[in-house]
């Protein structure tokens, strides 16, 4: 088994973890901010690393990525990948402010880790209590990059058991801010296989 095989109904119970993680991560935000968060439903996809770029807006384009290593019962990596623009966005809405610019300071990189971790944690925890295993996430780690580079290391990682991720678009609105990430889940084949078999799937 793995994720070249996933039918539509194997992708069907993995976008309701999708939205199950999304939600609870926009819940997370909104208290963290004390906004009202609005979640758009998760578009899930089974994609080749190669198309992950053009979904990023070309190898070239700058974006921002938050990495995380999953331990315990689900061995493998987890990256949440946002453009500059939605990432100004987001810290905008975390900060109550309107900046201008394409520059992001320390403050802003720290905002975004936090983020990235609160909507990391969502999914995993989600992940945790749909199949009763352990899944936790490692701490962060933030690169600010050309998407080509963003995407080498979990390529390098991963792309020795496939060249296929798991995206879980997911997008979140406040009032005027739009913000836009990717979440890649990429467990290992064996915690893939674990995943399946837990949801009842296999």
């Amino acid at each position: 088994m793995n994720v070249e095989n996933l039918n539509n109904f194997m992708i069907d119970v993995l976008k309701e973890l999708g939205n199950i993680g999304a939600g609870n991560a926009a819940t997370a935000l909104a208290s963290m901010i004390a906004k009202k968060i609005d979640m758009r439903v998760p578009n899930v996809r089974i994609m080749e690393f190669k198309e992950v770029a053009e979904i990023l807006g070309g190898e070239e384009n700058l974006v921002i990525g938050i990495y995380f290593e999953l331990q315990e019962d689900v061995v493998g990596n987890m990256m949440f990948a946002l453009d500059l623009n939605s990432a100004i966005n987001l810290t905008n809405l975390l900060y109550n402010r309107e900046k201008e610019g394409q520059e992001l300071d320390d403050m802003d990189i720290s905002a975004l880790s936090e983020v990235g971790n609160i909507i990391a944690s969502s999914y995993a925890n989600s992940l945790s209590s749909l199949t009763g295993l352990k899944v936790f996430i490692s701490v962060p780690s933030i690169s600010i990059d050309m998407a080509g580079a963003i995407l080498s290391v979990p390529a390098i990682q991963y792309g020795h058991v496939s060249d296929h991720a798991l995206m879980v678009e997911t997008v979140f609105e406040e009032e005027r801010n739009l913000v836009s990430g990717n979440l890649f889940f990429l467990p290992d084949l064996e915690s893939f296989d674990k995943i399946l078999v837990a949801l009842g799937v296999k």
